[in-house]
């Protein structure tokens, strides 16, 4: 069976958890342990956020002048080459030498005409407060918005249309090898009007650049790895219910988070009806019983309804 697991940037560095290289290396350890139980069985392509690497990275910008300061696809591509390394160290510890393992820099197309870039939404980076924000936005051209009592940089979210690297991934594929790709969403890339290709400042959603991943390598199963075990009806309220089981139509009767689980829905239902396999949403460290339809939550078209978990 082939299997594409997301990982979230929260899979890779929790909530609350300063930015260092050891925090990062020891929740990657984890994820490895996870995701080794199914590269014995099965082929597997994993992809992963790097907001709070991209974060790291904008942090460490900011002491520069506007012009030295590395632009988001760059800044993209660091995190890929970083977060793809420690993977394959991990993996490669727990599974046989024989096993391949390659990071595939991915640069993912985008319409330079998407409404997302008149209208900036992604927010990344540090929080700061309002007088800073605005100092730095006049000194670096940011767009802001207010995130909770803070204020962050914004960036625009456009969709991702075309993976340019997919031949050479399905190629390792091919030759058994466990490819990494598709990081935070992709290097976002355009076509200018001289028909070069260009990097943009911008972030595509990490759950749509995996969804159309796994669609275009006909993935049988493709799973997001989240901290949450489930995803829930009510959250947060005494009669919240996880899901076990749902067709798209059903669960698209209902709305969910947009800063959380909502990407993560939508990019599952749209897997589902487009390609006509599960997608299923999950905690990191539920991986194995995922994959047997045990926990999280399984989206699917063969699906009645929605079926909910018992309570333990």
């Amino acid at each position: 069976m082939r299997v594409v697991v997301a990982l979230g940037g929260n899979a890779l560095l929790r909530r609350g958890q300063a930015l260092t290289a050891e925090n990062q290396r020891e929740n990657v350890r984890i994820a490895a342990g996870a995701m080794a139980p199914i590269a014995g069985e099965h082929q597997l392509v994993i992809s992963h956020g790097n907001g709070p690497q991209v974060g790291l990275l904008a942090l460490q910008g900011a002491a520069y002048k506007p012009e030295e300061t590395y632009p988001l696809d760059v800044l993209g591509a660091e995190t890929e080459g970083m977060i793809g390394y420690m993977i394959e160290q991990e993996m490669g510890n727990l599974l046989p030498f024989e096993v391949p393992f390659a990071t595939v820099l991915t640069m993912i197309e985008v319409d330079p005409g998407d409404p997302a870039f008149q209208n900036p939404t992604k927010f990344i980076g540090p929080v700061y407060d309002e007088a800073e924000a605005r100092r730095l936005a006049a000194e670096k051209g940011w767009s802001i918005r207010q995130d909770g009592d803070k204020w962050r940089r914004v960036v625009p979210s456009p969709l991702p249309r075309r993976i340019f690297e997919i031949r050479p991934i399905k190629w390792l594929m091919e030759s058994n090898t466990i490819v990494i790709c598709a990081g935070g969403g992709g290097i976002p890339t355009v076509y200018d009007e001289d028909g070069k290709l260009r990097g943009v400042e911008a972030v595509i959603d990490k759950d749509l650049a995996s969804e159309l991943l796994a669609r275009d390598l006909d993935a049988d199963l493709f799973i997001m790895a989240t901290d949450a075990d489930a995803v829930y009806l009510d959250w947060g309220k005494p009669e919240a219910r996880g899901i076990k089981r749902a067709s798209p139509a059903a669960l698209q009767t209902y709305e969910f988070a947009a800063g959380s689980m909502g990407p993560k829905v939508a990019a599952a239902c749209q897997f589902a009806e487009r390609s006509g396999k599960a997608a299923a949403i999950g905690a990191l460290a539920d991986l194995p019983a995922i994959l047997e339809g045990e926990a999280g939550t399984t989206i699917s078209g063969a699906a009645k309804g929605i079926e909910f978990h018992r309570p333990a």
